[in-house]
């Protein structure tokens, strides 16, 4: 048992009754001791009586531990894992995620997409008390899932998503917009955006830098990552024959992805593999760190019940002992 506790600890004040009880017992004692000496006492029985006699003390021992165990179940003893106010962190951040076809490129394994909802993963485990949020984008843009801190929710509705569920083309603009809209009315004292394409803006009725524009005003960091390797990359293309994976020159916006995290107040990064991807959530995870105080609570147990089993057997030894070896010294 772990920092026991007591749900009603002004009933131990009853213990002091225990010593008042002795003293009066002692005393009772001395007041009936007889007024007469003898030289013998074998006129008056075996010496295997004098030791039942002796034996009667027990009964009192007895009554006076049931008094004290009763006491301290009455005082409902408690155990606790823990109890204690804990500094930690804790931001508000809605992922902005690219699921359009050029995510299922080859360049990072098993491929861009899976990559980085695998990374996505890791780093939304890593931070148990954000309030977290999933915007996924292509040619159109919504909301997966909206900010929350069930992560277990987030994390299911994050290995859903698989591209093709919207129409294809990469809104980078419209993503930022609608990630923008999820982040906006939130009390947080950071706000953050994590946005990852692997390529040009080429859909949507609002401009990346306009998205931008609308978040810095509201005070909201955009933090962007550019996915994809340098130089040539295997792109799925659709055949007669069927999917079929082609060496295509590697397209990334990063002059806007720059402007973007530059008027925010985030930083750009380029990530060209798994390894790098992962090292970009690290340091984004490093410095995205706001204190906050969370109060962890206890789970309290009951811890009567063993003491109640103690206690019922004295009581039931000393029912034996009273009606049977020591009836003729009560």
């Amino acid at each position: 048992m772990n920092n026991i506790s007591f749900a009603n600890p002004i009933y131990l004040w009853l213990l002091l009754l225990i010593p008042a009880f002795i003293a009066f017992y002692i005393f009772r004692q001395h007041k009936t001791a007889p007024a007469f000496t003898f030289s013998s006492i074998n006129k008056f029985g075996e010496k295997s009586n004098s030791v039942r006699i002796f034996l009667r003390h027990i009964l009192f021992a007895f009554r006076m531990i049931i008094i004290a165990l009763l006491i301290i179940i009455i005082a409902r003893p408690q155990s606790t894992d823990y109890w204690e106010d804990v500094s930690t962190e804790g931001i508000d951040i809605v992922l902005a995620m690219d699921i359009s076809s050029s995510m299922l490129a080859r360049d990072f394994k098993p491929d861009r997409l899976e990559a980085s909802k695998n990374v996505a993963t890791e780093f939304i485990s890593g931070r148990p008390y954000d309030r977290m949020g999933l915007v996924i984008f292509s040619g159109e843009s919504f909301t997966q899932c909206p900010l929350t801190t069930d992560h277990a929710v987030m994390i299911n509705l994050m290995r859903e998503m698989q591209s093709g569920m919207i129409e294809d083309g990469t809104a980078i603009g419209l993503g930022l917009a609608t990630a923008v809209n999820r982040i906006k009315d939130s009390d947080a004292k950071s706000k953050v955006i994590i946005l990852l394409t692997d390529g040009v803006n080429n859909r949507g009725e609002i401009a990346p830098v306009t998205a931008a524009e609308i978040a810095k005003t509201l005070g909201i960091r955009v933090y962007t990552i550019g996915v994809g390797s340098r130089g040539m990359a295997p792109y799925p293309v659709q055949t007669v024959a069927g999917l079929r994976y082609r060496n295509m020159q590697v397209e990334i916006d990063e002059k806007v992805l720059q402007k973007i995290a530059d008027m925010t107040g985030g930083q750009y990064f380029r990530a060209t593999d798994n390894e790098s991807l992962n090292k970009i959530y690290e340091e984004i995870d490093t410095m995205e760190k706001s204190k906050i105080n969370v109060q962890e609570f206890s789970r309290k147990r009951e811890e009567y019940m063993p003491l109640a089993i103690i206690l019922s057997a004295f009581l039931l030894i000393e029912m034996l002992l009273r009606y049977t070896v020591l009836r003729k010294f009560i």
